[in-house]
């Protein structure tokens, strides 16, 4: 492999030109995996908490179907538990069923 800047010849694997010092496209380098992350969309779950908040909607979405339950029952408890949840969630500390942080 090439570097498309300088013309060198660089590792296949390499991410940066140890001639020039440009980035390579780094296109098939994989991007690390954090096993802490939840699949879930923390853009999603915010939504969802913010507009159907006080029906559990957001806790349904990310697999808590327990406190979703209760949490429609009691209107997020007159909007209290609600508030606490989107605050969580915006700060980055909410988590799905599997204990999972949904984050950005």
């Amino acid at each position: 492999m090439f570097c498309s800047h300088c013309g060198a010849e660089i590792h296949d694997n390499a991410i940066i030109c140890v001639k020039c010092g440009c980035a390579v496209n780094n296109a098939s380098v994989p991007k690390p995996v954090n096993p802490n992350k939840s699949e879930k969309s923390w853009t999603a779950a915010m939504l969802l908490c913010l507009f159907l908040g006080g029906f559990g909607v957001h806790r349904f979405y990310v697999g808590k179907v327990g406190s979703g339950v209760i949490q429609l029952l009691t209107l997020g408890c007159c909007g209290i538990w609600t508030l606490v949840d989107f605050i969580i969630i915006v700060t980055g500390g909410f988590t799905d069923n599997e204990g999972k942080l949904i984050c950005e």
